[in-house]
């Protein structure tokens, strides 16, 4: 019985650690941070982010895939949006981590980019 329940907790850890490590790029959070606001076509993620088109639609791909954005097609264009309105309030609540943890978390020498 222990054992179900630790492969449990085990299942839920590495299903946590997949989902944030979907946060975890930079690209990333900036895409779905313009997105917060409204549905956007490609070029529009691309002037708001200033990231290149092909690392929009990369980063697009992957955020599809993960089911943490979604599309829908208005005539020639597709339109991106966040998949579900939770993908908001916890970038929101992680901004309002953030205001509290902030010193520590810039002092953390464990997750520098390389």
């Amino acid at each position: 019985m222990a054992q179900i329940v630790d492969d449990r907790k085990s299942a839920t850890i590495e299903r946590r650690a997949k989902l944030f490590r979907g946060f975890a790029d930079p690209s990333r959070l900036a895409i779905l941070g313009a997105l917060c606001n409204e549905p956007l076509a490609v070029h529009e993620i691309v002037e708001r982010t200033e990231l290149s088109q092909p690392n929009v639609s990369n980063h697009l791909r992957c955020l599809l895939d993960c089911g943490l954005v979604a599309s829908d097609r208005e005539g020639r264009f597709i339109r991106y949006r966040i998949s579900n309105p939770r993908i908001t309030v916890l970038l929101n609540d992680v901004d309002a981590l953030l205001d509290v943890v902030a010193k520590g978390v810039e002092a953390c020498d464990n997750y520098r980019e390389a």
